[in-house]
């Protein structure tokens, strides 16, 4: 990797959530899969679908830059969905599995909310008015994705007995 120009840089942080999202795309159906409540996988479910179409986003952008986009591995999203896949494959209760999901998908969104709104910033900079313009729904989604598990995790989750049940 090269780094000469803040095009380079906006290249490079590109690359990097081009591969996080598709990462994301293979991982969010088991872990919607293992959710015990119904608003949590529909909500992973609704989430998934949102993801591809930030895969076809960034597949748009780099058809408008002057640069070619490489390859690249997003180890930081590897990390974080290795994380999350010891809690699928956890045992326990099962509300207490879902909020420990909801703990992990929460990392990996705050994780999409800082690269995007890199993105963003850097696409306008450089003056790259569509890019920024689609960078810019795709933060949106990510941060309502956000409040969405923070409401699914507020509105019971965390206050429906869980420590109870645990100790029983």
């Amino acid at each position: 990797m090269k780094l000469q120009t803040l095009d380079d840089v906006f290249t490079e942080q590109l690359a990097d959530l081009y591969s996080a999202e598709r990462q994301l795309v293979q991982a969010l159906p088991k872990v919607a899969g293992s959710a015990h409540t119904e608003e949590l996988k529909k909500a992973l479910d609704e989430h998934l679908e949102e993801t591809r179409t930030h895969v076809t986003r960034l597949e748009e952008i780099f058809q408008h830059l002057p640069n070619t986009v490489d390859e690249e591995h997003c180890k930081a999203m590897e990390g974080l969905l290795a994380e999350g896949e010891e809690i699928v494959e956890a045992d326990g209760d099962p509300t207490a599995r879902d909020a420990a999901l909801i703990a992990a998908a929460q990392r990996v969104e705050h994780y999409e909310i800082a690269a995007y709104g890199t993105a963003k910033t850097l696409a306008e900079q450089l003056g790259y008015d569509r890019a920024e313009e689609l960078l810019k729904e795709t933060l949106d989604e990510e941060a309502n994705a956000d409040k969405l598990l923070t409401k699914i995790a507020t509105g019971g989750l965390f206050s429906g007995g869980v420590n109870e049940q645990a100790a029983n």
